[in-house]
C-alpha cells in the first residue's frame, strides 16, 4: 500500500496513477468528530502547531484531506488502511466506508492494541481488522498471539518489514492471517518480503513498490 508522508489527494492520486492497489494513512479526528488524513496529527507552522482534535473541521487547511475526500476520489475501488490514532473516530470512519458498497470490505483498521481492534469486530463483521505491531512486543510468542488473533476475528497482522521471516509468515498463514509489512522503502526489503510471501507492503516509494511486485510475480 502507497503510504504519503504528509497526506494530500494528490499524493494519493499520483499513488493510483503510479499503480498502487492500497492507500494509507493515519486517521484522527477533529474536535466536531470528523476523520482527517494526517500523518503528525498536527498542523500549523512548527512553532505554533495544533493537535487536529483540537479544531473543527472547518479551521483545518484545505491541504489536509479528509476520509470523505478519500473515499470521493477512490470510492470502493481500492484497498484503504488506516492507522488509526484515535480509537473514538471509529464510528465515523465505519459510517463513511459504508455509504459506498464494497468500501468496507476493502477496509483495513490497523491499531498497535490488538485487544481494542477485537473489540471494533461488534462495529461491522466486513471490514478487515489488523494487529500492527512489532515482534519484541509480542511478549506471549509469536504462536500464541496467532492463536488469539484468529480466536477474536482480526484478520491480519503487520510488523515491521526487518521482522517478517518464511517461517513467521507461514506461522500466521497458518491460523488464517494475512500477513503485511511496514516500512518496506529498500529494493531489498521488498524483494525480501516478497520472496518470502506476504499479503502485502507498506512503502512511500510507490513505483519501486509496483515495480518490485512485478519483478517477483514473473520470477
Amino acid at each position: 500500500m502507497a503510504h504519503a508522508p504528509e497526506n494530500t489527494i494528490d499524493a494519493f492520486r499520483l499513488a493510483i496513477r503510479l499503480g498502487a492497489t492500497g492507500l494509507e494513512s493515519d486517521v484522527w479526528p477533529t474536535l466536531d468528530g470528523v476523520p482527517v488524513l494526517s500523518h503528525h496529527g498536527r498542523v500549523g507552522p512548527f512553532y505554533r502547531r495544533r493537535v487536529v482534535s483540537e479544531l473543527t473541521a472547518e479551521s483545518l487547511p484545505e491541504s489536509l484531506p479528509s476520509l470523505a475526500d478519500l473515499y470521493q476520489l477512490v470510492g470502493a475501488n481500492c484497498q484503504i488502511s488506516l492507522d488509526v490514532k484515535d480509537p473514538t473516530v471509529i464510528p465515523e470512519v465505519l459510517a463513511l466506508a459504508d455509504q459506498y458498497p464494497g468500501a468496507p470490505e476493502r477496509l483495513w483498521l490497523c491499531h498497535p492494541d490488538w485487544a481494542r481492534v477485537a473489540s471494533w469486530r461488534e462495529l461491522d463483521a466486513r471490514v478487515h481488522l489488523v494487529d500492527s505491531t512489532r515482534l519484541e512486543r509480542i511478549t506471549e510468542g509469536p504462536e500464541r498471539r496467532a492463536a488469539l488473533l484468529a480466536e477474536a476475528r482480526i484478520n491480519a497482522i503487520n510488523l515491521h518489514q526487518s521482522d517478517w521471516t518464511r517461517g513467521l509468515v507461514a506461522l500466521f498463514h497458518r491460523f488464517g492471517l494475512a500477513c503485511l509489512g511496514w516500512d518496506a522503502q529498500h529494493n531489498r526489503q521488498l524483494d525480501h518480503l516478497f520472496s518470502i510471501g506476504i499479503d502485502g507492503v507498506y512503502s512511500d516509494h510507490v513505483d519501486r513498490m509496483v515495480a518490485r511486485a512485478r519483478r517477483a510475480r514473473w520470477n
